[in-house]
């Protein structure tokens, strides 16, 4: 009997996965043909989405993109599957997939996401049982020495939080993760939450042991309705199973955890606006200090890492420190999954080391545009990351290099454009996002980016250079009192997208290139 495996990912879901998996069912039947068909997590290799893959001796087969039209043929083609038009070959040999170093996305595609003996079939809670044998402050030191940094943007070192929070007294501590993944272009957190919840889960329940929280929150953007009602299935088979509750994995040590979900507001993202939402407030940024570590949550000490930050903890437990550090470049350790979008002909996911180059992921991987015209630009790091010109695409994807060429890398989303996009009207985006979103406790984000909407308004309807140039200068002043005078990431990064776009694609905004960076 062979056994059929097809995502139930949401990306595969709405390009038709479940009626695939309708037909298959249907099909079977009818030719009187036994098969058993799982719904696993995502490759992520969404362009050949619905991907359906078939165990054979020599590993499994994918056919993709499928429709619902395509399963006669397939089922007809079992026997010999390679024959098939759109037979892939093996899985785990398409280059795509077999060039990449996943470690946080190792069970992609391979186990099903609700399934705790697929988790632990594949090196599920070694992590957790590992950080009950050896104890918090040997934990805490496994984190400092990963060199592991918060994936949120930041990159801020994840070690050095879990110590704060450790050290600090109270009689009631918090982890809470931050998923509320608004990002354009990016799907990691979401594809690991559907697609391997357990992990996220070990994470947080490390976290809290080695921090002395005793409770855990998971902050959930409400555009993610099967994340959000995966991870409630994930939470009671763990508390079931003895993985949360008052002896988390044997350890005599109590913690619990649960989903809220967020009302869709873009600042929620930032994580003092975050705790205030989770509070029941409206999300408003705090002022620091004091930090989280030490005054979060209701006032009490609180780790706050997003949904990639947390994932990576249990293997970094299971296989030690040094095996972590031993991924990526620099400062920047480990492994980075980016996320391809935009106009992009293999969208999908790449987890790999920091230092390839982001022509290296664009072109090799992404396969350039879907459009077939040449590339423009490509937007790292979310709607306030800079637009990166194809003259700096040999940069290495690590946060130092990035930051020397005032970008950043942000969650990892890489959105590509090709040569018909206007800047000049993605940099006024930018400042009109920045403007809805802000959660208007201050004054550069609050009106500087409805100012900044019309500098850039008045500079596209120029009649003269005179006039071109006195925009120019009051929209490069903007930027610079939004990037050094706003209380948040939100109004500072704002600058990023429009300072990029003015410098590097002064034509669109009907400026010479000397103009522009004067």
């Amino acid at each position: 009997m062979p056994t059929l495996y097809l995502p139930c990912d949401s990306l595969a879901r709405a390009v038709g996965a479940d009626e695939v998996s309708t037909a298959l069912i249907t099909q079977a039947k009818a030719l009187n043909l036994p098969l058993e068909l799982q719904r696993t997590s995502s490759r992520g290799l969404y362009w050949l989405e619905p991907l359906l893959e078939v165990d054979t001796p020599q590993g499994r087969i994918g056919f993709g993109p499928l429709t619902a039209d395509d399963v006669p043929s397939v089922l007809e083609a079992l026997q010999s599957p390679t024959a098939h038009p759109l037979a892939l070959g093996l899985v785990e040999e398409l280059p795509y997939l077999k060039s990449q170093q996943r470690l946080l996305f190792a069970r992609a595609g391979i186990t099903r996401p609700l399934s705790l003996d697929d988790y632990r079939a594949h090196g599920g809670f070694e992590g957790l049982t590992r950080a009950v044998a050896i104890g918090g402050e040997q934990t805490a030191t496994a984190v400092f020495d990963s060199g592991l940094r918060g994936r949120g943007g930041a990159a801020f070192p994840a070690g050095i939080k879990w110590r704060t929070v450790r050290g600090t007294q109270a009689a009631q501590k918090y982890v809470v993760c931050n998923a509320d993944e608004g990002d354009s272009g990016t799907f990691a957190d979401r594809m690991l939450m559907e697609g391997d919840p357990f992990l996220l889960i070990e994470g947080m329940a490390i976290a809290g042991l080695c921090t002395g929280a005793t409770f855990g929150y998971i902050y959930v953007r409400s555009e993610y309705p099967d994340a959000v009602a995966t991870l409630r299935q994930a939470l009671n088979i763990a508390r079931e199973a003895g993985y949360l509750g008052a002896n988390v994995g044997g350890s005599g040590l109590a913690f619990d955890m649960e989903v809220r979900v967020g009302a869709g507001a873009y600042i929620c993202g930032e994580e003092t606006a975050l705790l205030d939402s989770l509070e029941g407030k409206r999300g408003i940024v705090r002022a620091k200090p004091p930090i989280p570590a030490l005054q979060g949550l209701f006032g009490q000490p609180t780790l706050v890492h997003n949904v990639l930050t947390l994932a990576s903890v249990p293997l970094i437990l299971a296989k030690g420190a040094q095996f972590y550090r031993d991924y990526g470049m620099g400062r920047s350790l480990g492994t980075m999954p980016f996320q391809l979008a935009g106009n992009i002909r293999h969208g999908g996911l790449v987890e790999r080391a920091f230092g390839l180059t982001l022509r290296e992921l664009v072109e090799d991987y992404g396969g350039g545009t879907a459009s077939g015209r040449p590339l423009k630009a490509a937007q790292v790091g979310g709607p306030l990351g800079a637009w990166v010109p194809p003259s700096q695409f040999d940069t290495p994807l690590d946060y130092e290099a990035f930051a020397a060429i005032g970008a950043m890398l942000g969650h990892g989303g890489v959105v590509v454009a090709d040569d018909s996009l206007d800047m000049a009207h993605m940099a006024r985006f930018a400042l009109q996002f920045c403007a809805e979103e802000s959660c208007g406790k201050c004054t550069p984000c609050r009106i500087g980016s409805t100012r900044g909407v019309e500098v850039i308004d008045r500079l596209l309807a120029a009649p003269d250079q005179a006039a071109r140039d006195q925009q120019v200068i009051i929209l490069k002043d903007l930027c610079d009192t939004l990037q050094y005078g706003s209380l948040c990431a939100l109004g500072g990064m704002t600058s990023y997208p429009v300072a990029s776009a003015l410098k590097y694609f002064p034509a669109d905004f009907g400026l010479q290139a000397s103009e522009a960076e004067q």
